[in-house]
């Protein structure tokens, strides 16, 4: 069988890949890998529970590993633990909360690992608080937080959209 002179002249000037030079997408997917590296650690989300609805707020700043107290309506949790009743601590007109303060200075004292560490060391407090809880509530809260070495209190909010932060 004869072959025209296009096919001769296609097969000319096909060329062909024999090698593959890696070098530049092995740079590239090192790159990324860097830079997802450094990027997922500076973020940090706190997990709300279904019942407690966050306050918004214009916040700019991130979240630290903390120890974190949940107030919800009806009741107060330290670390993931129930220690109060909000009920119990509307009636109880003292500025201090005998099972908080117990959990915060056991949290204190059970350190496990670095994660722990970095929470009993920092001396820092996040409280998420439901919108509907009276304030009293949380400023007694708030009170047996200091008296047990916890002074820096930070209260978790939702933050807004960008469009409402530029207003």
């Amino acid at each position: 069988m004869r072959s025209s002179r296009r096919i001769k002249r296609m097969g000319r000037n096909r060329t062909k890949i024999a090698k593959m030079n890696l070098t530049s997408l092995m740079d590239i997917f090192t790159i990324l890998v860097f830079f997802l590296l450094v990027n997922t650690g500076a973020v940090q989300v706190l997990d709300t529970p279904k019942e407690i609805s966050l306050p918004e707020s214009r916040v700019k700043s991130k979240p630290r590993e903390t120890v974190v107290i949940f107030i919800s309506p009806t009741e107060v949790l330290v670390q993931g633990k129930l220690v109060a009743l909000v009920d119990d601590i509307l009636k109880d007109k003292s500025s201090v909360l005998d099972p908080i303060a117990a959990r915060l200075a056991q949290l204190k004292k059970n350190v496990i690992g670095i994660s722990t560490l970095a929470v009993s060391t920092s001396q820092e407090v996040t409280i998420l608080a439901d919108k509907s809880v009276p304030f009293i509530v949380i400023k007694t809260i708030m009170s047996t937080c200091t008296g047990e070495g916890f002074e820096v209190v930070s209260l978790a909010v939702t933050q807004k959209g960008a469009q409402v932060a530029a207003n």
